[in-house]
């Protein structure tokens, strides 16, 4: 699904190039009010980011039982991330670095680790193998439970579609765009699929220090849970260190990413037109001052509420990345359809979709399933299997707007936009398709790739084959 989503964008961004926000397409292509509504929701779902990932670092300081309080903890974190971000695009890119490299070395090392400790090479020289897979199972409530974690999984994967939206501004997107898609597979498969693997084959969803399995309090990670019970001394820490890095890392891109989108909103014409003030350096203030305001939410975490408020954030960010590929997906359909209609022929596109309609399709198709499938599980929930269940009208509604809240908050904008400007579905013969398109010599990039391809060895093409 992801792999078409960023083919799709990729094509589009390479003939029409926009800056920081993807509504621009569903503005020119589907419907301006749903324009607005995409932009709206993917500015909101990074303003929401910052304060949701303090959050998270404030509950990650509770694994060691501080004493201090988790507003100091906030404090810091804020203060953190909002200097960074004062400091320009070079201080972010600095730090951004920084954490990767921490981020990298500590996945590769607990996937070395996972593996070490799965066929009993931990301290308790125990053979673990699939025995978690048997009991108490893979999948907790089966095909229902892992429909019910999609808003968590949504949340996780958000920002994949930048990757194509900045490669398509390279100098030669035809070369750049396929191999950032490509490693982003790998990515996906070596930091997201093979540790997580590896997580559940460690520890059981039955244990009770996982957050939300018992009323102990007891905020650990499952990935600081398989070290514990490999029984190393001090690496459940340190990994518990990482984690908050990492959750920190994901705020401090959330204020970039936001300010640069609440920025491009208000160039557009869809927000207050002081949101777009950008100073000498190249820094959006205003926006990025609104950013941090909206990260004073986390102080929710020095309150008795502060689950609550992780969950309510996420609820409001996780299906947003949805729609926006939702969104992708159908403009890129509505942009070929318009584009054969104008008198166009793929040939004369820098870059093709290598998925194609049936990949934006396949996409599309797919997005909607995903919101399908948390509708039936916000209007019939997995019950906890510690706990008060889910049970009464209050309860259940409440449940419902955790697992849907994107929902009604895209549809108001939606609705409110249209209502108020009374805008009407673009048609294909009257799509924009000049207006800010990209010059691109495609003669000269199609000989330089042929000549450069013609000079590489057997192993050189295999391996741009496959990354």
């Amino acid at each position: 699904m992801l792999f078409c989503t960023v083919q799709a964008l990729g094509e589009m961004a390479v003939l029409l190039p926009v800056a920081g926000s993807f509504s621009a397409y569903s503005t020119r292509f589907l419907d301006p009010a749903w324009g607005f509504a995409m932009g709206w929701n993917y500015a909101m779902q990074w303003l929401v980011v910052l304060p949701l990932e303090i959050v998270a670092a404030a509950i990650t300081i509770k694994y060691w039982n501080s004493p201090v309080s988790s507003a100091v903890w906030v404090a810091i974190f804020l203060l953190m991330i909002i200097s960074i971000n004062l400091i320009g695009v070079r201080g972010y890119g600095e730090a951004e670095f920084v954490f990767s490299i921490i981020k990298v070395i500590a996945v590769i090392g607990f996937i070395i680790l996972g593996i070490t400790l799965n066929v009993g090479g931990g301290q308790n020289s125990d053979y673990i193998g699939g025995r978690y897979w048997a009991d108490p199972g893979a999948f907790n409530n089966g095909f229902k439970g892992l429909c019910s974690v999609f808003v968590i999984a949504a949340f996780a994967f958000a920002g994949t579609e930048l990757v194509g939206l900045a490669a398509a501004e390279t100098a030669n997107p035809r070369k750049s765009l396929p191999t950032a898609v490509k490693q982003v597979f790998w990515r996906i498969c070596l930091f997201y699929i093979v540790s997580l693997t590896l997580v559940g084959l460690l520890v059981p969803y039955t244990d009770p220090r996982l957050i939300g399995q018992s009323t102990s309090d007891a905020k650990a990670s499952p990935f600081v849970i398989a070290i514990k019970n490999a029984g190393i001394t001090g690496l459940d820490s340190v990994m518990n260190v990482v984690i908050m890095i990492s959750v920190l890392s994901v705020g401090n891109s959330a204020v970039y990413g936001s300010s640069r989108t609440l920025a491009a909103l208000a160039e557009q014409g869809q927000a207050p037109s002081w949101l777009g003030y950008i100073d000498r350096q190249g820094r959006p203030l205003k926006a990025i001052g609104v950013a941090s305001a909206v990260g004073f939410l986390a102080f929710l975490a020095a309150t008795n509420k502060d689950d609550a408020a992780f969950v309510w954030m996420q609820a409001l960010s996780g299906l947003s990345s949805i729609f926006t590929w939702g969104s992708i997906c159908l403009a890129h359909i509505r942009f070929r359809r318009a584009w054969r209609i104008q008198g166009h022929s793929l040939d004369e596109l820098a870059f093709r979709s290598q998925a194609g309609l049936v990949g934006s399709w396949i996409g599309f198709i797919f997005n909607i399933l995903v919101l399908c499938a948390q509708f039936w599980t916000g209007f019939s929930p997995v019950q906890p299997r510690y706990g008060k269940p889910i049970e009464g009208t209050s309860t259940l509604i409440e449940n419902f707007f955790q697992a849907y809240l994107a929902v009604p908050v895209v549809l108001l904008c939606y609705v409110g936009y249209k209502f108020m400007y009374r805008t009407s579905f673009m048609r294909c013969k009257d799509m924009d398709l000049k207006t800010g398109v990209r010059e691109l010599n495609l003669g000269i990039l199609l000989q330089e790739e042929a000549a450069e391809r013609a000079s590489w060895p057997k192993w050189k093409k295999t391996y741009k084959f496959l990354c």
